[in-house]
């Protein structure tokens, strides 16, 4: 399959103090954030929401990058990867998470699958690899790494999507994904295989969007869920990153005009960020979310702090 690649000019978005910054992106709508520092860098990966004010359904063509090295200017990198990238990919570009590992970056996306041999259908969990943080990336395996029929957990055709992946202190490497119950399964050192058994887990309120990470001698699971309804985020922390989790509370209450959000969580520069999507721009909504960052912050027994959802954003990294 001939593959074409779109490269975008690099834009900034601006920082005024006197202005919001959140929501970060203000120029395209965008959803499902996840950071990834490398080297001097942090690198945001994001969904892109494209869906009519009249829409009621998400129209997600296409998986974006941003990069910053001071947490307010942002550049733009445009397009990088679409579900055209996955010859067995149809339907929108849904939550997704690059990681970097023994030399290459790994973009993990949800996307949906066709009908054909491999699968009949529903959400499907793909790889794209490359050299570089920007791109190009290409199929890593030129199938599906999870399709529908591998999880019975749950009827619905849509269960297997939000795909984070965690890279443990030994090098093992898990992923977490799911819609309405959380799997995790252990993957080879190639990132193209599964080492071990899909298993399944139900934190408490848990609907999607699964963050994984490690600070300190604590493993982290934050994800959106039910608290109450539109979506909230909640955790649990366990000893190990195949648990068992202790459910801990709700870090992040309802956000503005959107019945959905999105963890990403990072730290860069000596400051822990916690990234989200809101409904909050000009004509934005549910299907047209836009990414917005604040400050993460824990308690001395490693719990954390609510998160305070402001306009102002963060302040100039040093």
């Amino acid at each position: 399959m001939k593959k074409t690649w779109l490269i975008a000019p690099l834009t900034l978005v601006a920082y005024l103090p006197s202005q919001a910054q959140n929501p970060i992106i203000k120029d395209v709508f965008t959803a499902d954030p996840a950071p990834l520092v490398y080297r001097d860098t942090l690198f945001l990966y994001a969904g892109h929401d494209t869906a009519s004010v009249q829409e009621t359904n998400y129209k997600m063509p296409d998986w974006r990058i941003y990069s910053t090295t001071d947490m307010v200017h942002w550049k733009d990198y445009g397009m990088r990867l679409s579900p055209r990238t996955f010859a067995w990919a149809t339907g929108d570009a849904y939550a997704a998470q690059c990681i970097y590992h023994n030399g290459k970056f790994y973009w993990f996306v949800s996307t949906f699958h066709k009908k054909d041999d491999n699968s009949q259908g529903g959400a499907a969990i793909g790889v794209a690899v490359s050299d570089r943080p920007t791109g190009p990336f290409k199929d890593a395996i030129g199938k599906a790494l999870i399709v529908n029929e591998m999880t019975k957990d749950k009827p619905h055709a849509w269960d297997d999507i939000d795909p984070t992946v965690f890279v443990d202190d030994d090098k093992q490497v898990y992923m977490y994904w799911g819609n309405l119950s959380c799997r995790w399964v252990k993957l080879k050192d190639n990132m193209t295989e599964l080492a071990g058994p899909i298993n399944v887990i139900t934190p408490k309120n848990y609907i999607e969007g699964p963050w994984v990470y490690k600070r300190k001698k604590l493993y982290y699971l934050v994800y959106a869920s039910a608290g109450t309804k539109p979506e909230m985020i909640e955790y649990c922390t366990a000893t190990s990153a195949t648990g068992p989790w202790t459910y801990r509370g709700i870090i992040q209450e309802n956000v503005p005009n959107s019945f959905t959000t999105h963890p990403g969580i990072t730290d860069y520069k000596d400051k822990s960020y916690f990234f989200y999507h809101n409904g909050a721009l000009p004509t934005g909504g549910s299907y047209r979310r836009s990414i917005c960052v604040d400050y993460l912050r824990y308690n001395p027994d490693g719990t954390i702090q609510p998160i305070v959802q402001t306009l102002t954003g963060v302040a100039p990294a040093k």
